[in-house]
């Protein structure tokens, strides 16, 4: 019961912050600089839409397929942030699935779902954060969470990195 409760509130905890509190900050961010609003990407207000729905789409499918995956087989979840536990780690090297595509299958999608929004709301200021932001996960990534699974996983989480993209899926 307690490790249930546990995977419960890293999930509510996760998507608190990455599908409800950043995507917020994307809208306001796009606040900033409504003055260009619809002259940043796309003057059509259907090709944006469009694009949007693609966008959001793909990463939806890919956070949520990855993490299906993650908990069903490898029977855990992303494990912490910052030093602080938030799910039970994974047990077994996930190699399949989404992740035969791309190493970090959830930062894909979470990136591909705020590309979207920057997309709709047409944003230069959204944009350039997206981009900043994009850069110090895949700093995060690279010291924190490759040092975790090297140490969890090792030969093993060295030759699947050499076969597998860091974030962009290779098909």
């Amino acid at each position: 019961m307690k490790e249930i409760c546990k995977y419960l509130l890293g999930y509510l905890a996760g998507f608190t912050f990455f599908m409800v509190l950043i995507p917020f900050g994307f809208y306001e961010l796009s606040q900033l600089d409504a003055s260009s609003h619809g002259k940043v990407f796309f003057g059509s207000g259907t090709l944006r839409f469009i694009l949007f729905g693609v966008i959001f789409l793909i990463g939806a499918i890919f956070a949520i397929w990855s993490n299906i995956f993650l908990y069903t087989v490898g029977k855990g979840a992303p494990t912490e942030a910052f030093g602080v536990a938030v799910s039970p780690p994974t047990k077994k090297l996930v190699t399949d699935g989404p992740y035969r595509y791309t190493r970090n299958p959830m930062v894909f999608g979470a990136f591909s779902i705020y590309l979207s929004l920057v997309v709709l709301f047409n944003s230069i200021t959204g944009s350039i954060v997206f981009v900043v932001f994009f850069l110090l996960v895949v700093m995060f990534l690279k010291h924190s969470e490759e040092k975790r699974l090297i140490w969890d996983f090792g030969k093993e989480y060295l030759e699947y990195r050499e076969k597998a993209p860091m974030i962009f899926p290779r098909f």
